[in-house]
């Protein structure tokens, strides 16, 4: 098991987000005192008799005045099992995209839902969106439940009408994500008071129709895969991002290639190769600012020194041979518009594969995902803000790319406003929205 764990948070704006992630920095004690007493004094200016946890998260002015969150925040937390990294994201509609960008490389999400309302609209995109970008384990925190049965005379009533909301969620929750292609095993709904701390750090005696863990006792002990490369294991997949050529008196041949490990592993004596240009050679050694390595691993930072010496430069990828990923310059793929303008055929922008950029030409847009009836519509004009569809791409450099299916990493791209600079597209290599309406079709 990984004692590592990447997830992300994603709901409806007012769902309780910045307070669910609040509580679990809170109850895994990750908050200094002197933070407590800020938010409880800023609690208390609000008229309120219990702190507002939801402040720990939403550091910006603008953010505390609205009482919402409008971009990603990082944060990071521990227990005795395990470490966490978590990206907590907004619920407005108009800021999918920042869920698209902190659920890229989660291993886990949380998606909450208010119990008074259900699964709604955002819900159901959100949970789109995370079906296309792979996202293998999911949650579903069923949250504010102690507001359900309020009006009942009786504990017993209040609990048994919160037990048929939670129940109804659940069964339309399911059904959703099994349609997206989703395993029962791989998804977990929970009842959950962020506010209270129900069913957060340890199970809760309000909730006796449920006998699930709590929160953190899942993501505790939930199985991810470490490198978190997607369903296949692949082989090496190194993007160069610099060439190490310091040219002293202690290193005046030194030739190093830095970057990070998208895939795979390496160690000395691996033999390798370079794309584009095909050459092939080997792994002399792995060195870090702590020393040289007998291997790295996915996620590690390394520089490699090969053998020969070989023209590479920043956008080359070195892997390994025996299934080196596809070069191509005209591919399909699956994107998430990001853009306030539409994206319409033919289109001149920028695109950024690991760490190569190149131009690209968009050409024709083949589908549109309506995430709503969960179908397909047929070659549309444009795609607007937050439409997920298909398209087909031209690039004026071949990239090494994965299915995305495959390889998480070397299967996404981003493309880019070449006047601006600003992100227009999260993209997806191959047919994975295919594979989500295979699952609507069952």
């Amino acid at each position: 098991m990984s004692d590592l764990l990447r997830l992300a948070t994603a709901g409806s704006v007012d769902d309780g987000k910045s307070t669910l992630v609040g509580r679990l920095l809170y109850d895994t004690k990750s908050v200094l005192a002197d933070q407590i007493d800020a938010v409880t004094r800023a609690s208390v200016d609000k008229g309120l008799s219990t702190p507002d946890l939801s402040l720990l998260v939403d550091g910006l002015r603008a953010e505390r005045e609205q009482g919402i969150t409008i971009d990603v925040a990082y944060r990071y937390f521990a227990t005795p099992q395990r470490s966490f990294v978590l990206a907590d994201t907004p619920g407005h509609v108009q800021y999918t995209r920042n869920t698209v960008s902190g659920a890229s490389t989660a291993q886990l999400v949380i998606l909450l839902v208010d119990a008074r309302k259900g699964v709604i609209e955002q819900t159901r995109r959100h949970a789109a969106v995370l079906a296309l970008l792979g996202v293998p384990k999911l949650v579903l925190a069923v949250n504010k439940i102690d507001l359900i049965g309020g009006d009942e005379p009786s504990e017993q009533g209040r609990q048994a009408a919160a037990a048929k909301v939670f129940a109804e969620i659940s069964a339309e929750f399911s059904h959703l994500t099994r349609t997206l292609g989703w395993s029962d095993e791989d998804v977990l709904e929970i009842p959950v008071s962020a506010l209270h701390g129900d069913n957060i750090a340890a199970r809760s005696d309000k909730t006796p129709y449920y006998s699930g863990p709590s929160l953190i006792e899942h993501l505790e002990s939930v199985p991810v895969d470490a490198d978190n490369t997607g369903e296949h294991a692949v082989g090496l997949r190194f993007p160069v991002q610099y060439v190490i050529r310091p040219r002293t008196p202690e290193y005046p041949d030194y030739r190093g290639y830095a970057g990070q490990i998208a895939a795979g592993s390496v160690a000395p004596g691996d033999e390798v190769v370079v794309l584009p240009s095909g050459i092939r050679t080997t792994v002399e050694r792995i060195d870090t600012p702590d020393g040289e390595l007998a291997v790295a691993q996915a996620g590690r930072s390394v520089t490699l020194v090969l053998t020969d010496e070989v023209d590479i430069s920043r956008g080359d990828t070195i892997a390994s041979p025996g299934d080196a990923p596809e070069l191509v310059d005209t591919f399909d793929a699956t994107v998430c518009w990001l853009g306030d303008k539409p994206l319409r055929p033919g289109a001149r922008l920028l695109l950024k594969h690991g760490t190569r950029t190149t131009q690209a030409i968009v050409g024709a847009l083949t589908e549109r995902f309506d995430e709503q009836r969960l179908a397909a519509e047929p070659n549309p004009e444009t795609l607007a803000l937050n439409d997920i569809g298909r398209i087909s791409v031209r690039v004026a450099e071949a990239i090494a790319a994965d299915d995305y299916r495959t390889n998480r990493h070397t299967g996404s791209f981003l493309l880019i406003d070449p006047a601006g600079g600003n992100t227009l597209a999260a993209g997806l290599v191959g047919d994975v929205l295919t594979a989500v309406e295979v699952g609507t079709q069952a």
